[in-house]
C-alpha cells in the first residue's frame, strides 16, 4: 500500500534472531496518488498499520493524526504446529499449536516500531490516551531498539509541519469538545485507580458520576454542519441486493459526516495544500 504513494524504495525492515535485517521494498516506480496525504492513526493501530503510517512519515509523504502514539507492536509471530512431522508445514495440528515470535519489524530510519510506535505529527485529545492498552504496558513486553538506516530518499515535495501544527493546535484547544474529551478522558483515567467505598451509597454515587461522563462524551462527536462524506464511484450499488449490509454502510458514512476527528483532519490537509500554494508561489 505504502508503494502507492512513493516512487520506490525501502518501506520496513525485518531482523531475526541472527541479527542480519533484511529490506522489503515496493520495486514499482509508478505513484498512484502524489497529492497531500494524512493518516488517521490512535492507540489501537498496530502492527501493518504501524509499519504503513512509519513510511509514509519517513519519506515524509504525508502527515500522520491522531494520537500521542500507535499500539507499538512490532514483532513478526508464527503459528506452529506440534505434530512432529508437520508442526513446521502446518499450523494446523490435532495436538495444539505454539505461537513463536520469530522476528521483529524496523522503521526505514532505523528505529524499531515495537513498545513506541508511530508518534503522530498532529495529536489530538483522545478517550484511550491514559487506560493502560499499549504494549508498553505489557510487562513482558519486547524493548525497543535500533538498527542501522536504510538508503532511501524523502518525498520531493515535503510539508512545513511546524506551521501546520501550531494551526491545527489552536483549533484543537478552542475547540469546546476536544476540550472536554481531554478533560473527561484524565478524570476518567485516574477512577480506574482509584479505592472504592464500601459505603453503598457513595458507591452508586461515584458510579453514577461515570455513567454521567461517558453520556456526555457520546453528544460531542456532532458538527454544526456535516462533513461531504459520500461512498466511492462505483460503489454505490455495491450492497444493493443485501439490505442489512446497505443499512450498516449508510449509518457508517452518517457516523463520519458527523466525526470530529475527520473534521479536524479536513482543516489540517486544507492548511497543508495551503502551505505548499505558499512554497510553490515562492519559487
Amino acid at each position: 500500500m505504502a508503494g502507492y504513494f512513493i516512487e520506490d524504495g525501502p518501506i520496513v525492515q525485518v531482523r531475526d534472531r541472527d541479527g542480519k535485517p533484511s529490506v522489503l521494498k515496493d520495486r514499482d516506480r509508478s505513484v498512484l496518488y502524489d497529492g497531500p496525504l494524512a493518516v488517521m492513526v490512535n492507540e489501537f493501530s498496530a502492527s501493518a498499520s504501524e509499519i504503513f503510517a512509519a513510511a509514509i512519515q519517513d519519506y515524509k509523504r504525508g502527515v500522520i493524526i491522531g494520537s500521542t502514539s500507535t499500539y507499538g507492536k512490532g514483532t513478526v509471530q508464527r503459528n506452529i504446529g506440534l505434530d512432529k512431522d508437520m508442526g513446521f508445514i502446518s499450523a494446523n495440528s490435532d495436538l495444539g499449536t505454539i505461537k513463536l515470535t520469530l522476528q521483529k519489524f524496523y522503521r526505514i530510519n532505523g528505529g524499531s516500531t515495537q513498545l513506541k510506535g508511530v508518534s503522530s505529527d498532529i495529536v489530538l485529545p483522545d478517550l484511550f490516551e491514559n487506560v493502560k492498552l499499549r504494549e508498553k504496558d505489557e510487562p513482558d513486553a519486547l524493548p525497543w531498539d535500533e538498527i542501522q538506516k536504510a538508503d532511501y530518499t524523502p518525498w520531493k515535495n515535503t510539508v512545513d509541519l511546524q506551521s501546520v501544527k501550531a494551526a491545527s493546535t489552536a483549533r484543537v484547544s478552542n475547540n469546546k469538545s476536544f476540550t472536554t474529551i481531554k478533560n473527561d478522558a484524565e478524570w476518567l483515567a485516574k477512577q480506574n485507580d482509584k479505592v472504592y467505598s464500601l459505603n453503598i451509597e457513595k458507591y452508586r454515587s461515584e458510579k453514577k458520576a461515570i455513567s454521567a461522563t461517558y453520556k456526555e462524551l457520546e453528544t460531542l462527536n456532532k458538527l454544526p454542519k456535516e462533513l461531504n462524506v459520500a461512498s466511492l464511484k462505483g460503489d454505490e450499488n455495491k450492497y444493493a441486493n443485501d439490505k442489512d449490509k446497505a443499512d450498516r454502510f449508510n449509518a457508517w458514512l452518517k457516523t463520519l459526516r458527523n466525526d470530529i476527528y475527520l473534521d479536524e483532519a479536513v482543516n489540517v490537509m486544507n492548511d497543508v495544500v495551503a502551505n505548499n500554494h505558499v512554497a510553490y508561489s515562492n519559487k
